[in-house]
């Protein structure tokens, strides 16, 4: 295994967002280890909204300048959930770079709104044509969560 940081799905101390962010050449503010907190802490892809909501004493403003800065240092990324909502989750490789281990299959519950990671279900391989580079894939499915369709198992 490489030295670069791997995220995985235990609770984050504030000192492995420090470790992060420094890694990847962004010094430690509040407001930036505020937000990638809560991204990490959410175990899920979040929207501003939804971050908004957790970060009540940050404007918006403040918020999306960080988020914009921790997608350019390849600490979070995007995807679109079902409705065309821009969500923000942590990157598996934190800071170096979008890896295939990013590249995970989301559902969207059409019913509840919730997005959820399967991160072991693999991007089914696309073949491009010649001259094209594949950077990262969105691939969303929708319908409804055990929780939504009745089903606890």
């Amino acid at each position: 295994m490489d030295n670069h940081s791997h995220v995985d799905n235990h609770s984050h101390d504030i000192q492995d967002i420090r470790q992060w962010l420094s890694e990847a050449g962004v010094s430690p503010t509040p407001n930036r280890l505020l937000v990638l907190r809560a991204i990490a802490q959410a175990h899920r892809p979040v929207s501003l909204a939804e971050l908004e909501a957790v970060l009540e004493t940050m404007e918006k403003s403040s918020i999306f300048r960080v988020l914009n800065l921790l997608e350019s240092k390849s600490l979070i990324h995007t995807m679109q959930d079902g409705r065309g909502i821009t969500k923000y989750e942590l990157c598996r490789c934190q800071g170096h770079g979008h890896s295939e281990e990013d590249m995970h299959v989301h559902f969207y519950c059409t019913n509840c709104r919730e997005t959820f990671c399967f991160e072991d279900l693999a991007i089914p391989a696309v073949t491009v044509p010649d001259g094209f580079r594949i950077d990262t894939v969105n691939f969303m499915l929708q319908g409804l969560c055990p929780a939504c369709s009745g089903r606890t198992g």
